[in-house]
C-alpha cells in the first residue's frame, strides 16, 4: 500500500480526467525527488554527536514504514511518510499537536480572531522566514490558501475549506478570511493548509514538489524513494517548537523484520507500524506503546451490484464476521471492534443504533429475507502486513455463515484501480483521515460526502445519501457545539444502518522508541513518526 492509508484516497468531488493529470504530476515530481540524493544527505551510521541532550545537537534516526509514493507538496501529498515529513517542514497558520490532534499557533500569533460570524483575522509571527531566507508575507498565505482552493490545482485539501469564500492580505502581517457561511470549527480545520512560498511553489510546482521549502524547524536536504529522507534543523526558525537535533535521518523500511532489526540493534531511535507479534520481544529493551487510533478496517460494497444495493445483504456480512476472534487472534488485541463510526476514545464519539456483534442465524435470516441464496463474492483486499493477517480470517467468518468468498489481495494501487472502474463486489481495507484533522465533520465527510460515495461504492442515487449530506450540511452551519454532535450522531446511526461503507474496528498503532535517546518523544495516534520537540541524547 504505497504512501501507507492516506494515500488510498483522492479529492472529494474531482473528475477523473483532473484526478490523472495531478497524479500524473506526483509522479513526474517523485522520480525528481527519487534523484536528490545525489544533492546532499550522506549515509550515516548512527549520528554525528549523539552525546548531546536535547540542546540542538545529535541526529535522530528512524525506521518508517512506508516509502515514499509521492511527492512532498503539501496542497496534493497523499502518502503517509510526506506527510509526517512535512509536519517538520512547514507550519500552517494553525497546526494540530501530533500526539493530540489539539489545535494550537503555529505561523499566526494566536488562533484566528472571530471579527463576525463570517470574518476571522490572523497576524503572522514577525521575523518568520522560509528555508531560503526569505521572509514570510500576508501574500504568502494568500497564494497558499488559493492555490488549495483553484480547482485547476485539483488540492487534496480543498474538500476540507469549502466553506473559505476570500482571503486577503490587510497589511504584510495580517490575514482576512471571509466565510461563505458560519462554520464554528473554523480556526482549527485551517491547519490543512500549511503556508508555502509563492516565490518558489508558484514558479515551479514540480520542482517544489521535489524539494519542498517551508518554515517548519526542520528543513529538507534529500530523499530517496526506497532508502531515506534526510533532515536538517533550520537555524533561523523562530517559532514556538525549534528544532531540539542537528539532523534527521527517516529510514524507509516497508519490511517489517527490517524496522524491528534495525531498532534492536541501535541503528534507528524510533520505528512505526511495530508487527504485532515482536511487541514483546522489542519491550525486553525499549518502550513500546500502542495508541488507539481512529484508523478503521472498513468493509465496503459495490452498490450497483443488485446483491448488495439492499442492505439486508450488507448488514448480514457484518454480523457474520467474529470481529472479536479477529482482533484477538490476528491483531493479538491491538484494536477494538466498531460500536460508532469513530472509536470509543473520540471526543465526538456517538454510540450507533446498529452495533454488528457475531450473529450468525441473524446473518442468515437477513440474507433469507432479502432473497439472497447461495451467496458467494470477491472481496478484494490490500497488502499491508495487519490486513493481510485478518483477511483470512475475515474469510473463514463468512464461510461459517454459509458464504463463499474468495480473497483478491494485491497492492492498494491496483485493487483501487479495480474499484474506480467499477470491477468489483466488495472491498476491505484501512484508512485514516485524521492526519488531516480529528473532528467528526473532516472524517465523516471524507468517506460519505462527495468522491467517496458519487464515484467509489455507486451510493450518490439514494435516498440515505442525500439524507446524510443534508444532515452533514446543517452541521457544519450549527452555532453550538451540542447540536452539531446531536446531527453528526444521526449521521453516525444512518451510516450503521445502511453499511454501505463502515468500519469493522479501529486498529491500535504500535510504535517503538529508545526512551533514553528520544527525550520528549510521544507515540502518535496516526500513521508516521513525530519528532517536533523531541531532543536527541
Amino acid at each position: 500500500m504505497p504512501g501507507g492509508p492516506v494515500s488510498e484516497r483522492r479529492p472529494a468531488g474531482v473528475e477523473r480526467r483532473t484526478f490523472l493529470r495531478y497524479t500524473s504530476a506526483i509522479g513526474v515530481a517523485t522520480a525528481i525527488t527519487a534523484g536528490l540524493s545525489a544533492c546532499g544527505g550522506p549515509a550515516s551510521t548512527g549520528g554525528d554527536g549523539g552525546a548531546a541532550a536535547s540542546d540542538g545537537t545529535g541526529t535522530i534516526e528512524a525506521g518508517l514504514s512506508y516509502a515514499l509514493s509521492t511527492g512532498f507538496d503539501p496542497m496534493i501529498t497523499s502518502g503517509a511518510t510526506p506527510y509526517a515529513a512535512n509536519m517538520h517542514i512547514f507550519e500552517g497558520l494553525v497546526d494540530l499537536d501530533p500526539a493530540t490532534l489539539v489545535a494550537r499557533p503555529a505561523l499566526a500569533t494566536g488562533m484566528p480572531q472571530k471579527i463576525n460570524a463570517t470574518t476571522y483575522r490572523a497576524t503572522l509571527r514577525k521575523g518568520a522566514t522560509f528555508h531560503d531566507g526569505s521572509p514570510v508575507t500576508a501574500d504568502d498565505v494568500v497564494f497558499s490558501f488559493q492555490r488549495v482552493l483553484d480547482p485547476k490545482n485539483a488540492s487534496l485539501m480543498a474538500q476540507f475549506v469549502p466553506f473559505v469564500d476570500k482571503v486577503t492580505a490587510v497589511d504584510p502581517a495580517t490575514v482576512e478570511f471571509k466565510l461563505k457561511y458560519p462554520f464554528a470549527l473554523f480556526p482549527s480545520r485551517i491547519s490543512v493548509v500549511r503556508i508555502v512560498p509563492e516565490k518558489i511553489a508558484g514558479a515551479d510546482a514540480k520542482a517544489f514538489d521535489a524539494k519542498p521549502v517551508g518554515t517548519g524547524p526542520y528543513r529538507f536536504v534529500s530523499a530517496t524513494r526506497e532508502d531515506k529522507i534526510v533532515f536538517e534543523a533550520y537555524d533561523k526558525y523562530n517559532g514556538p517548537r525549534p528544532a531540539k537535533a542537528k539532523k534527521m535521518i527517516w529510514r524507509l523500511m516497508s519490511d517489517p523484520s527490517a524496522r524491528v532489526s534495525a531498532m534492536q540493534s541501535g541503528r534507528v531511535q524510533a520505528i512505526e507500524d511495530v508487527p504485532y507479534i515482536d511487541i514483546k520481544g522489542l519491550e525486553a529493551k525499549h518502550r513500546v506503546e500502542s495508541v488507539q487510533s481512529f484508523g478503521l478496517l472498513f468493509l465496503m460494497f459495490n452498490t450497483a451490484d443488485k446483491r448488495f444495493a439492499d442492505k439486508r445483504v450488507r448488514q448480514a456480512l457484518h454480523y457474520a464476521l467474529d470481529t472479536e476472534k479477529i482482533i484477538s487472534t490476528a491483531l493479538v488485541g491491538n484494536a477494538s471492534p466498531a460500536t460508532g463510526y469513530v472509536p470509543t476514545t473520540h471526543p465526538d464519539y456517538h454510540k450507533a443504533a446498529t452495533i454488528y456483534t457475531r450473529d450468525v442465524a441473524k446473518a442468515k435470516k437477513l440474507l433469507a429475507d432479502a432473497g439472497v441464496k447461495d451467496l458467494s463474492f470477491t472481496v478484494l483486499t490490500t497488502d499491508t502486513g495487519w490486513v493481510k493477517d485478518v483477511a483470512p480470517m475475515l474469510q473463514e467468518s463468512w464461510e461459517a455463515a454459509g458464504i463463499k468468498v474468495r480473497l483478491d489481495i494485491a497492492q492498494s494501487p491496483a485493487q483501487y484501480a479495480k474499484v474506480d472502474k467499477g470491477d468489483f463486489e466488495v472491498l476491505v481495507a484501512p484508512g485514516d483521515p485524521s492526519v488531516f484533522g480529528n473532528d467528526a465533520d473532516l472524517l465523516l465527510r471524507w468517506f460519505y460526502y462527495g468522491f467517496w460515495p458519487e464515484k467509489r461504492y455507486g451510493w450518490s442515487g439514494s435516498a440515505a445519501y442525500k439524507q446524510v449530506k443534508s444532515l452533514l450540511d446543517k452541521a457544519a452551519q450549527a452555532a453550538d457545539e451540542a447540536t452539531r454532535k446531536q446531527l453528526w450522531g444521526q449521521v453516525t446511526d444512518l451510516l450503521a444502518d445502511e453499511a454501505a461503507l463502515y468500519p469493522i474496528l479501529h486498529r491500535k498503532l504500535p510504535t517503538a522508541w529508545d526512551e533514553k535517546a528520544l527525550p520528549g518523544f510521544k507515540p502518535l495516534p496516526t500513521t508516521g513518526l513525530s519528532f517536533v520537540d523531541v531532543g536527541r541524547a
